[in-house]
């Protein structure tokens, strides 16, 4: 199937990108629980799937309304209000959804004939909202925890990254070409955004002016849209160099972060090209797990490390600034 998106030049003038943190979040789920494997995500899906289940987040509320296939309920992802949304912004957006907009994007996932499970939590949606919204919301923060925060730093500056590059190619050479550029797919064309290969069709019909692009690390195969008026429609898009992700990213000697952080420290950062907990950092690196504690604190007030609650234990994982001196641009 085709869809086509018209424009006129107000539309065009008002398209803009956003980054947006549930966009990630429901994306990555979704690539979670369809049981497929695409290779640039085997690292991280098997980092995070056991934590997952373990925490029974695969048979939760998101299990519930972002099915492995077709048709995700589209208050999961509010029109972001900036270029750069928080995760805080989204939740507090998703908490206050009209509850008959609730009900109509569950009323279409019921239509889907969900397994038992599902149709509880959604049946549950349908009758009480406000509650089932607040119990949304406290599981979307334990997932966000324990499969994106030890993660966040390397895709926000991928999805920021790609903004950038978008808004130059925007300058140099015009929307035209940055539209057909998003994914193989998208095809912008007399005046009219095209969407190959996709299962349902994508009006403007009562939508607001423009378009929102939004660059997403787990949108996989290919490009992801929510339409729902009076809102502007929104293109999740695969962002440039998801390829390289998930790839070991440590490629600088640690002899010169050494001589300054002392040798476990910087021995302690390398390993943390994945994140792990104090126990697995003790285990790899030949130290004592009180003295991997001790070396964390020190890091982590020093804005090198981060930690994410992860069930009963705690998962550490390398800021930005740590990737950076581990991981300097090539000149």
């Amino acid at each position: 199937m085709e869809a086509e998106l018209t424009f006129s030049a107000t539309d065009l003038a008002q398209t803009r990108f956003a980054v947006s943190p549930m966009w990630e979040v429901v994306t990555s789920f979704r690539l979670l629980s369809a049981g497929t494997e695409p290779p640039p995500y085997r690292s991280w899906l098997a980092q995070v799937r056991p934590r997952v289940r373990e925490a029974g987040l695969d048979q939760g509320w998101l299990a519930a309304l972002v099915p492995p296939r077709n048709y995700l309920a589209d208050f999961l992802t509010p029109l972001p209000a900036a270029p750069f949304a928080s995760l805080t912004e989204e939740l507090d957006a998703i908490r206050g959804t009209d509850p008959a907009r609730v009900r109509a994007d569950v009323a279409c996932l019921l239509d889907a004939d969900p397994e038992p499970r599902a149709e509880v939590r959604l049946r549950l949606l349908e009758r009480a909202p406000e509650a089932a919204l607040a119990k949304l919301t406290t599981e979307i923060e334990t997932y966000w925890e324990a499969a994106l925060a030890p993660y966040w730093a390397r895709i926000r500056k991928l999805l920021e990254a790609d903004v950038f590059h978008r808004a130059r190619q925007t300058a140099e050479h015009g929307s035209a070409h940055v539209l057909n550029d998003l994914h193989d797919s998208v095809r912008w064309d007399d005046g009219a955004l095209r969407l190959l290969r996709r299962q349902a069709g994508l009006s403007r019909t009562g939508s607001g002016p423009g378009l929102l692009l939004v660059p997403s690390a787990f949108t996989w195969p290919g490009p992801l849209t929510r339409a729902v008026p009076p809102e502007p429609p929104q293109v999740a898009y695969p962002a440039r160099g998801v390829g390289l992700l998930w790839e070991g990213r440590t490629t600088a000697s640690t002899d010169a972060i050494a001589a300054v952080l002392g040798r476990s420290r910087a021995l302690l950062l390398a390993e943390l090209d994945v994140p792990a907990s104090t126990t697995d950092l003790a285990r790899h690196c030949g130290l004592s797990p009180a003295g991997v504690s001790q070396h964390l604190t020190a890091l982590r007030d020093a804005g090198l490390v981060t930690a994410h609650r992860n069930g009963r234990s705690v998962l550490y994982a390398r800021t930005a600034v740590a990737d950076a001196l581990l991981c300097p641009p090539a000149v």
